[in-house]
């Protein structure tokens, strides 16, 4: 058909009004839009233009500072495939290949909290797949409002159900993440969820539809009406409070079709069938065949009339805007497809042939004989509009970073000391998550070696050779608040030394980036910083950014959320049996503390649980001290000199005991140097309390003297209480001591009494 032909309608009706405000589109983009296709477009190809140009896919107002990530990307090897595919992929030794990524489906898990999470589990892990992999576990990052409001208890028992529900039902291990309770996220929770995907070198797959001739083939479940406009839309507005009346537009998953589909994939793969690869997530048939095109021969012919669709009723622009879940897109030569179509039918998954690969630069779309798409794909998938948008710090930055949580009173005394350690300890971010990872199966596949509580995930790849990886995923919206580009790095700081501690070397970064309105200038500065800041000491460190995901218009009305961005580190042990968990299971260890401890308290739990305050300073980033610890750690754990490690992070040095001990079933004793409030409840970076097997004290000084780490001895694990004394002129004082059972008491009741 000519194109002519192919837009007869729109150039029989050049001025009639078009909804591309109701779609999301401004007024200049869709004047671009005409300008590239020389004419008004269809209805059809105004539904893939507003999808692809949406903030959620295109970046638009992002492209421009995440830029530094490559730029800056440190000298590695270890990077087979980097950002702009569905997710990186890793080189972790012996022939393997580790993928990881992590997204946001925050949006949709506000207005359906059960199906809003559980389809952000299905999307990532779809995007594991499309990379040629078997996915092995997920992980997830999870802010909500304050534990006691109202609507809390709803959307945490419905994410929290919906990432158990689909998680289980796939049979992929949940081996890790951060629940946190805010006022800044209470009417806009954050649902980051990441997978894990292993692969060999010579299986990874790329998102391209080369080859004039080659077939398109969609398979999986049906188009519906669910999901509409979902992710693309959602993801893409503010959100206000009658965001409940866009229910239609969460999307429904089903994960028995998934685990088909994953199975279906990887035989697919075996024999290889296929020439390209990708799945269907935001703004589905629009993005799988803009994007495969653009990155292919460049064009591609289409019958929307082969679509499987579960609603007879749809029209050409809602199949092209449809969501549903389970669906992938595959590119196959002529003479494959009938195997292709043999093996979906072997494991029950629907498959249709519905369109040819093209060398003409065109991507063009029929429906019921006549066509409605004709279009430069590229435009679409990759041109879409790049802002560089109004920056500037938000107006009450000042005055909150002069609001030092100096001017609060401290605890002065044994029992306020005592007390203050309790606190936290049933903090609802502090206590434990054992309500919400019960939920999850933590071991199912049989290779989990650590996971919640700990400080990492850590899986076996290789029996023979114990060849495994650790993963990490950590942010903190207070500190980014305060100052968002030290607060990005905090956030990679932790995740490094969570990886580290458990004896893993840290090898790349995902991450996810979870910021207001765009349009606010305060917002874009503090996202700009934000970037910046972990682009420096991604290089700094020596790990690459693989790829990750921007979530925008994460807001109530005028209000955004705190700046989050959530980073995920993934390490490589040679051997998952020398891993260090960080319980206090083995009685006579030594503990010492690593690193230095400063009064440091901006954006600190204690200020916040005790007095809901958020001033100051977050803690000095130090990256030199967190590669030096990270050294440390990792020569430590694979010679066998620790019994038990674990990170120091929010709750400083108390809830790090807090845990150690009640992870392990045993207490300890120890004795403080100097300030007592300090020494507990400061949050300094680049610091870690370790258990040193006996006859390896010397063998642990000598490798923190080389590294220039500071050690302080504190004590000894052993008994049934947490110990604390102060060290005086005089030897070491009692302060206070704390049953293990109340500390378990303290510790295990908050949540089931919030969400119970």
């Amino acid at each position: 058909m000519s194109q002519v032909d192919s837009v007869s309608v729109a150039l029989q009706t050049p001025g009639q009004p078009q909804p591309y405000k109701e779609l999301g589109m401004q007024d200049d983009e869709y004047q671009r839009v005409r300008e590239i296709l020389g004419r008004r477009p269809t209805s059809a190809e105004l539904a893939i233009y507003s999808v692809m140009w949406s903030e959620h896919c295109s970046y638009k107002s992002s492209k421009v500072h995440l830029r530094q990530f490559a730029d800056k990307a440190p000298q590695t090897d270890i990077l087979l495939v980097g950002m702009g595919e569905n997710a990186g992929v890793v080189d972790v030794g012996q022939g393997w290949a580790v993928t990881f990524k992590v997204e946001s489906h925050n949006h949709p898990s506000y207005v359906e909290p059960y199906q809003g999470a559980a389809t952000g589990v299905g999307g990532i892990v779809r995007d594991i797949i499309s990379m040629g992999a078997r996915p092995v576990a997920v992980m997830d990052s999870l802010r909500f409002g304050p534990a006691d409001a109202p609507d809390t208890r709803r959307v945490l028992d419905g994410v929290v159900r919906g990432i158990g529900g689909y998680g289980n039902s796939l049979g992929l291990p949940n081996i890790g993440g951060e629940v946190v309770f805010d006022k800044s996220y209470a009417a806009n929770p954050l649902v980051n969820a990441l997978c894990i995907g292993v692969l060999r070198h010579e299986d990874i797959k790329l998102a391209a539809a080369p080859g004039p001739g080659n077939k398109v083939i969609l398979f999986g479940a049906g188009t519906g009406p669910d999901g509409i406009g979902g992710a693309s839309v959602l993801a893409s507005a503010t959100f206000e409070e009658e965001s409940h009346k866009k229910r239609p537009a969460v999307q429904v998953g089903d994960p028995f079709m998934e685990k088909l589909l994953i199975e279906c994939c990887l035989e697919l793969y075996r024999e290889d069938l296929v020439v390209g690869i990708q799945d269907l997530g935001a703004a589905g048939v629009s993005c799988a065949t803009t994007e495969l095109a653009a990155a292919g021969t460049g064009g591609m012919i289409v019958d929307l009339n082969a679509v499987p669709l579960r609603d007879a009723t749809l029209r050409p622009e809602e199949i092209l805007m449809s969501e549903s879940q389970e669906r992938m897109m595959a590119v196959v030569t002529p003479a494959l497809v009938p195997r292709f179509l043999e093996i979906c039918a072997k494991w029950e998954i629907p498959a249709s042939v519905i369109g040819e690969v093209t060398d003409t630069g065109r991507l063009i779309m029929t429906w019921h004989g006549e066509v409605i798409v004709d279009l430069p794909p590229r435009t679409a998938a990759h041109d879409g509009p790049v802002y560089s948008r109004p920056m500037s710090p938000p107006p009450e930055l000042a005055a909150l970073q002069a609001d030092s949580p100096g001017r609060l009173h401290r605890p002065s005394n044994a029992d306020e000391l005592r007390r203050t350690v309790l606190w936290l300890a049933a903090s609802p971010n502090l206590a434990s998550k054992e309500w919400v990872t019960s939920q999850y199966d933590r071991y199912v596949l049989g290779n989990t070696v650590l996971a919640m509580p700990e400080d990492s995930g850590v899986l076996r790849l290789d029996d023979e050779t114990g060849l495994g990886i650790a993963l990490s995923l950590d942010g903190n919206g207070r500190y980014a608040k305060l100052e968002p580009y030290a607060g990005a790095q905090l956030a990679l700081s932790e995740a490094y030394r969570n990886v580290a501690v458990t004896g893993a070397r840290p090898l790349a970064v995902t991450n996810c980036l979870n910021f207001g309105s765009p349009e606010d200038p305060g917002v874009m500065w503090e996202f700009a910083r934000a970037v910046e800041g972990l682009a420096d000491a991604c290089l700094a460190l020596g790990v690459p950014v693989t790829g990750g995901n921007v979530s925008f218009y994460n807001q109530t009305g005028s209000t955004p959320i705190n700046p989050t961005p959530v980073i995920g580190v993934l390490g490589v042990h040679d051997d998952v049996r020398r891993r260090v968990s960080m319980a206090f299971a083995a009685e006579g260890t030594t503990l010492l503390l690593l690193g230095e401890t400063r009064g440091e308290f901006g954006g600190s739990e204690w200020a916040h649980v005790v007095y809901g305050q958020l001033g100051g300073l977050p803690p000095m980033v130090d990256l030199r001290a967190e590669a030096a610890l990270a050294s440390v750690m990792v020569t430590g754990c694979y010679e066998g000199f620790f019994a038990a490690a674990h990170d120091l992070s929010d709750g400083g040095l108390s809830q790090a005991l807090v845990e150690s001990c009640l992870r392990g079933g045993l207490g300890c004793q120890v004795t403080l140097p100097g300030d007592p409030f300090a020494m507990l409840f400061s949050e300094s970076v680049a610091r870690a309390v370790v258990a040193v097997r006996p006859g390896f004290e010397g063998h642990v000084a000598a490798l923190c003297e080389q590294a220039g780490t500071p050690v302080t001895r504190l004590g000894m694990v052993g008994g049934d209480s947490l110990n604390v004394a102060l060290q005086t002129a005089e030897g070491a004082q009692p302060l206070f001591s704390i049953p293990l059972q109340e500390l378990r008491e303290a510790h295990e009741q908050t949540l089931p009494r919030y969400a119970g």
